[in-house]
């Protein structure tokens, strides 16, 4: 992992408080950067996230779809787990923590905002990130390229009929016109533009595509960083007024996390998939593709939404638990291959 991967909890954290205390001292400032819209999207918002994502994507080959069939039973329990336990069970947490069980700590007028950014954190499956905790556990790498390759396929069909479906399922209304604007911004021209760049840089050949990788990889970290310093210049009086809300937001993450990364592991080994494969399966159950899902929130309940916040949190714990999950898997190949 680069020296950005390995203290992304750190940088996270530091954006908390460099975002609130340049929004206390500049409010003005911030303000003008707010009111940057065009269509109700925010300009150097929107900016930053394509900087985020695009570089990130053009590591995804889609002609590893080919593999799927090679491993079609950890491919199932990927596409099980992300697609129809994830969302759902995120739902259900949202609905039970922080509508009932935290809801007399928790600002009420923000409390759907908060549901919906938990919503669309599960949604949307990790994509970059994966390929890092792949590695670190010795998965298989053509396997990783290729469930990668399937998510993101569905993603672009999916991700929209999924949030409004389980949006509607916790009384939350979303305009359809923009949420299909924010997939189509946030998932469709992304990845259209990140194939064409792949494609050019290819057919200058392979050391040229690992080149720019090697280049654009720290753009995306910054960007998001840069992105935070704004969403919490925008949270600041919030947050400041309620500090314990970050902590509440981050128990059902931590759970969906756990939960999911333990079902997709439990279920390659009682379908008889090798520990190679287990691991990058459970792993992208477990993480999410946080850069999609800041943006989402953004654009759809705006910068100082509690959306937008929840997403954060997700960022903010995503490295040092997905390194735990990381650690378990590691210690347990053993317990793992005997079975």
């Amino acid at each position: 992992m680069s020296v950005f991967e390995r203290y992304l909890t750190v940088w996270v954290f530091l954006c908390i408080i460099a975002g609130i205390a340049l929004g206390q001292l500049f409010p003005d400032v911030f303000q003008a950067i707010g009111g940057m819209e065009f269509a109700q999207v925010n300009l150097p918002v929107g900016l930053l996230i394509w900087v985020m994502i695009i570089p990130m994507l053009i590591k995804v080959d889609f002609s590893a779809l080919g593999e799927v069939r090679k491993h079609a039973r950890g491919i199932g329990v990927t596409l099980f787990v992300n697609w129809l336990v994830k969302p759902f069970s995120m739902a259900f947490l949202g609905w039970l923590f922080i509508r009932h069980w935290f809801a007399p700590l928790l600002p009420p007028d923000q409390i759907d905002s908060y549901i919906a950014g938990l919503i669309l954190l599960a949604a949307a499956p990790c994509t970059a990130m994966v390929f890092v905790w792949s590695r670190l556990t010795g998965g298989d790498p053509l396997f990783t390229l290729s469930q990668v390759a399937l998510n993101d396929s569905i993603m672009i069909i999916a991700f929209a009929p999924l949030v409004a479906f389980l949006l509607g399922l916790s009384a939350i209304i979303v305009p359809w016109a923009t949420l299909l604007t924010s997939v189509l911004l946030y998932i469709v021209i992304p990845v259209i533009l990140a194939q064409w760049l792949r494609r050019l840089l290819l057919a200058r050949g392979d050391a040229a595509l690992q080149i720019a990788l090697a280049r654009t990889g720290p753009w995306s970290i910054t960007a998001l960083l840069a992105t935070l310093v704004l969403l919490f210049a925008f949270q600041g009086e919030a947050i400041l007024k309620q500090p314990l809300v970050i902590a509440l937001l981050a128990v059902p993450i931590l759970i969906q996390v756990l939960f999911n990364s333990a079902l997709a592991y439990g279920l390659n080994r009682a379908v008889g998939e090798k520990h190679n494969i287990a691991c990058p399966s459970a792993l992208i159950g477990a993480s999410n593709f946080f850069e999609l899902a800041v943006a989402a929130a953004i654009s759809l309940f705006g910068m100082n939404s509690g959306a937008a916040l929840a997403t954060v949190v997700g960022v903010l714990i995503e490295v040092p638990v997905m390194l735990l999950v990381v650690s378990v898997v590691n210690r347990s190949k053993g317990w793992y291959e005997r079975g």
